[in-house]
């Protein structure tokens, strides 16, 4: 009977260590860091975070005039500059297609 509960316990043992072997070793990755993006991809989200800033600027600017924390004055010195902050990020941020036709305008697309 001894032999057995023996035999048991070592086997416990064994299978218990088998099954946290994967969790007993080290991880040896070649780095830990996630891939570094490319340069025009980290220039792409410089864009994205600027035009982010200067939204979250607007909508928090609209609101602030809105519940009269921003006087009427304030608020027009305060939402032109924020406004072509945001336009020149969505410009930026937007494909350039060099083969591209020429836009027309909208007036000159209408039939007479």
């Amino acid at each position: 009977m001894t032999w057995a509960l023996a035999l048991a316990a070592v086997l416990a043992v064994v299978a218990v260590v088998f099954v946290a072997r994967p969790f007993l070793r080290d991880p040896a990755p070649a780095s830990d860091r996630l891939d570094e993006p490319a340069a025009g991809e980290q220039r792409r989200l410089e864009l994205a975070e600027e035009r982010d800033r200067a939204l979250a600027a607007l909508k928090e600017l609209e609101f602030d005039h809105r519940t009269g924390k921003v006087s009427d004055a304030d608020y027009r010195a305060q939402v032109g500059p924020l406004r072509r902050q945001a336009a020149e990020a969505l410009r930026a941020l937007e494909p350039r297609h060099e083969d591209a036709p020429e836009r027309t305008s909208r007036a000159a697309r209408l039939p007479s």
